[in-house]
């Protein structure tokens, strides 16, 4: 498979959001056909407006483009979509990390954290954050080598007043003395929040095996050292960002994109009004000259030891960054041949030989000029021991792609592919799009920020011969990782021990049985659009065991179909045993069709089977045309496939090393998911899974399937470009091939459990260095009012919360609070991770908040309340803005028993019937509840959090 880049991403990271690293440089690697354009009519008025170049767009895009150039250099491109219940705004600077002076490393990041801490015009530090969440808003910025990215997206009719907010980053920022010690210990404490990343250690390795004079090799985080008060006589730390500021923030590298649903004329007087007094400085985005690593310093073996129980090897060679050559894309075909995981594939001969369970290739750590074509392999411990044997193999493969591989009609299947999926795009929700758009406007030209992921102009092969010319042994950095290396070096800022080995000749000889790809059968041939569409799903079949439900849609103009079948079997979570059961038939499902379905992923077919507490379910996406042959391969696969003792014990591997992981995961993760253990069941801790795998045998394995498969309940949704006459036609056959015979009363249902006075605080199972408190105050009931009133009180308590925990008490990077249902049981969390102050101490600052914010509640009035009513009302009906996001929306609901599919609309409008008076009668009982409390510090001994929640009775439901 080939990856996108990996930047180093730093950033405020407040609020979560999808996918940054996958959309920072989304499409770089992802290869492409452009085919339309879409342009406006000029319209008058001060900022200058492209009339000529557009952005080439997908047929089926509806929306309007409009390029803008402000007197001052700025790019903007404007995106008015309709239909869009979102307004976001992205705002990339071309400037980051590399450009850290050598005394002060990370004052790119520590500048970014200060420009959300007041202007001119709004001089509060939560200004901006305020006004956002008070009207359904989210915000976050990073910063990495050559950007730094300020983003945000909120309700339509709150735009104006957000870029009123925004704009002036950019033009007055304040820079506030007062406020430069408390974001100086929050960048440290983002810093120490992931001084245990395995991938930012490496990461730290290999800053020191690259040119040290490549800007991109120093350390972006910034810590209370790095960034410490200048010396008596120097210039302050205050005037140095200001100087960092006024050097290279310029509108000339500043690309700004809008994606809302207002008109281009409204969207262009928004921007010139506000952004055309940026200065401009003449500057232009900073190249990089300096290599990325010397030649002559390879070949180098590099091990470092890894903190997590996996074991990787990496081979890099120095190639020319990609995205000079993003037209043609020779280094994605290379990647593809490489990369690609069927039949004769190196992953499947390294597979097929117990040596590696993963693979990927493709170029990264690309400074715009120079970067790294890398093999990734994801390594058994077997693999670790023959890691010159996989070499040997590596280049076996590069050699027979050099010799065999260079045809055209690899690349213009490839094309083909990459053509389908441009024709229908979709674009993901208003912020992805604006965050993608101007990262893209940095990079390429105005006519292809839009499909330059998808163009292929046609094969080169001298252009791929250039990369394959550089995959050779003299040019090799090896980069081994595992648990178990001890080295004679530690890495200066992530504390990664590590060693320098000295290559040698190596004897080994490559595993036999590498074959280039054959052509792709799956590519699908009937694109054809149907014109149905309906309003929410309907039941087209109920039987004895097996219930179907069905939607046609067309509103992402795709020929496409999502379908989802649950198989459930009380079995599946009645024990550990049998829940790591369920993760290991679910895991060889997938693991035994890997080879011959990469051909159907490739070509837009997706499967994807997983365990949950009722059982497994068997996902499908992709094109309508030939679909049918993966669904019903798939289950004849499941029911008569060999498990081999070879795939068990590799799947087995594979979800052990997960479990045994589990306690190095961030510790916010570990504490929501111990509250999780303790108030839901089924649920069964990662340890006790783990514990109970060891026992299993691949016999265990195969008389599960029969016992799982022997006694099903069915329950499937179909939703997409697919008619109810052949909706109904495939889940007959899935379900004639499956028998299922349980009635639903047969299956267990998912419970969240009440919280009473005699829960002890609980400690999560973790390895971690910081503190934690997790505070979690639960409704009373799984009524949808008070799903309404915490919900509500989710949105108001959000901001004041951090802005105090955080900013002003500087408790740690990791704080936040809001609404935190477990499945319809409502519930409140307040979260703060820190690296230096004991759970102890957090707790007496969230307890000393929660008695001002009911101070607060106590004089807050109804017309205070109307824009956080509407913001979560609108955030409940927030359009969907993908086919599978929205299928995946409607299979939540359908698990919840809600068949009408209205469970949201009607808790909508609960929230916005809900007074001032009725969340001032909710506190004061959410307060003297019982109250569960997760909360750890270094060298606290984990909860049996089993034992300590068995006697906990469900949470009452309500007839609403």
């Amino acid at each position: 498979m080939m990856p996108t880049s990996h930047p180093n991403l730093l950033g405020r990271r407040r609020h979560s959001l999808p996918g940054l690293a996958s959309l920072m440089l989304a499409g770089l690697l992802v290869p492409g056909l452009a085919q339309a354009q879409q342009t406006d009519e000029a319209y008058t008025g001060d900022a200058a407006i492209d009339e000529v170049v557009q952005p080439h767009v997908s047929p089926h895009d509806a929306r309007d483009y409009r390029v803008l150039t402000l007197e001052n250099g700025l790019t903007a491109l404007l995106v008015s979509d309709v239909e869009a219940d979102r307004a976001a705004a992205s705002m990339n600077v071309g400037v980051g990390s590399a450009q850290d002076p050598d005394d002060l490393a990370g004052l790119a990041h520590f500048l970014e954290h200060m420009l959300f801490l007041g202007t001119e015009p709004f001089p509060e530090a939560d200004a901006y954050q305020g006004y956002l969440r008070r009207h359904g808003g989210s915000h976050n910025a990073f910063t990495a080598p050559q950007d730094t990215n300020y983003f945000f997206e909120i309700e339509p009719t709150a735009l104006p007043g957000a870029l009123d907010r925004f704009s002036q980053f950019f033009l007055t920022p304040l820079f506030n003395p007062d406020q430069l010690e408390s974001e100086r210990n929050i960048v440290h404490s983002e810093y120490m929040a992931r001084i245990r990343d395995d991938g930012r250690r490496e990461n730290d390795v290999l800053n020191q095996i690259l040119n040290p004079d490549n800007p991109t090799t120093g350390f972006s985080v910034g810590s209370r050292e790095t960034l410490a008060d200048r010396p008596e006589g120097e210039p302050s730390l205050r005037d140095r960002v200001i100087d960092f500021y006024e050097r290279y923030y310029d509108a000339n590298v500043m690309h700004l994109t809008l994606v809302a649903p207002q008109p281009l004329d409204e969207l262009e007087a928004m921007v010139a009004e506000r952004f055309a007094d940026i200065a401009d400085r003449g500057l232009e985005r900073p190249v990089i000259e300096e290599p990325l690593i010397d030649e002559a310093n390879l070949p180098r073996h590099v091990e470092l030891q890894s903190v997590r129980d996996s074991r990787h090897v990496r081979f890099m060679f120095p190639v020319p960054d990609s995205l000079q050559y993003y037209r043609h894309k020779p280094a994605d075909y290379l990647a593809h041949l490489l990369g690609h995981e069927g039949d004769g594939s190196l992953l499947a001969v390294l597979r097929e030989a117990g040596l590696a369970d993963g693979l990927s290739a493709g170029v990264g750590r690309g400074d715009e000029r120079h970067a790294l074509f890398t093999v990734s392999i994801s390594l058994t411990p077997a693999g670790a021991e023959h890691i010159d044997e996989i070499e040997a193999t590596l280049f076996a493969a590069i050699e027979q792609v050099r010799e065999d591989g260079l045809e055209a009609w690899r690349y213009d299947e490839q094309a083909q592919l990459a053509e389908q999926q441009f024709r229908f795009q979709q674009h993901g929700s208003p912020l992805q799009s604006a965050m993608r758009l101007a990262m893209n406007l940095a990079r390429f030209p105005m006519e292809d920020v839009q499909y330059a992921p998808y163009r292929m102009d046609g094969f080169e092969p001298e252009l791929v011969a250039t990369y394959l010319d550089a995959l050779r042994p003299e040019l090799l950095l090896r980069v081994y990782s595992g648990p178990e290396v001890e080295g004679d070096q530690t890495s200066p800022w992530f504390n990664s021990p590590w060693r320098e080995v000295e290559p040698e000749p190596s004897t080994s000889q490559p595993l036999a049985g590498l074959a280039l790809p054959e052509r792709n059968p799956f590519i699908a041939e009937d694109l054809a659009l149907l014109d149905e569409q309906d309003e929410r799903p309907t039941q087209l079949l109920d039987e004895p065991g097996f219930n179907l439900w069905h939607m046609a849609d067309a509103s992402f103009s795709t020929p496409k179909v999502e379908w989802r079948f649950s198989l459930q079997n009380p079995l599946a979570s009645s024990d550990p045993q049998h829940a790591a059961l369920a993760n290991l038939l679910a895991g060889w499902l997938d693991d035994s069709l890997n080879e011959e379905f990469y051909a159907a992923r490739l070509a837009g077919h997706n499967i994807d089977a997983y365990p949950h507490a009722r059982g497994i379910t068997l996902a499908f996406s992709g094109w309508r045309d030939r679909q049918d042959r993966v669904m019903q391969r798939t289950l004849e696969q499941l029911q008569e496939g060999e498990i081999s003792e070879a795939s068990f014990e590799r799947v087995r591997y594979r979800l052990q090393r997960e479990w045994r992981n589990a306690p190095q995961a961030a510790l916010f993760r570990q504490g929501h998911r111990t509250l999780a253990e303790a108030l839901m069941r089924p649920s069964w801790p990662s340890q006790s899974l783990l514990e109970a795998s060891r026992e299993l045998t691949v016999e265990d394995l195969r008389e599960f399937r029969q016992t799982f498969l022997g006694e099903l309940r069915l329950q499937a949704l179909a939703i997409g470009n697919i008619d109810a006459e052949s909706a109904q036609r495939e889940g007959r056959r899935v379900a004639e091939v499956l028998a299922p015979t349980l009635p639903q009363n047969a299956i267990p249902d998912l419970t969240p459990l009440r919280i009473d006075d005699v829960l002890p605080t609980l400690h999560p199972h973790t390895t971690r260095e910081e503190s934690l408190v997790l505070r979690y105050l639960q409704g009373s009931d799984r009524s949808l009012d008070a799903q309404a009133r915490l919900s509500l009180l989710g949105q108001v308590i959000d901001t004041p919360f951090y802005q105090r925990l955080r900013t002003e008490e500087q408790l740690g990077y990791v704080v936040n609070a809001g609404y935190s249902p477990l499945l319809d049981a409502p519930g409140l969390s307040l979260l703060v991770q820190s690296p230096d102050t004991t759970s102890e101490e957090i707790q007496d600052h969230i307890d000393a908040f929660l008695e001002q914010f009911g101070e607060y509640l106590a004089e807050v009035d109804d017309a205070d309340l109307a824009p956080y009513r509407q913001a979560v009302h609108d955030s409940l009906l927030q359009r969907d803005t993908s086919l599978s996001g929205m299928t995946n929306r409607l299979w939540r609901a359908l698990s919840f028993g809600d068949t009408e599919f209205d469970r949201r609309e009607r808790l909508a409008q609960r929230v916005l019937a809900v007074t001032a008076d009725d969340l001032r009668e909710t506190w004061p009982t959410l307060l003297e509840s019982a109250i569960a409390t997760i909360a750890y510090d270094p060298g606290d001994e984990p909860s049996d959090v089993a034992a300590l929640t068995q006697h906990l009775e469900p949470l009452p439901e309500a007839d609403d």
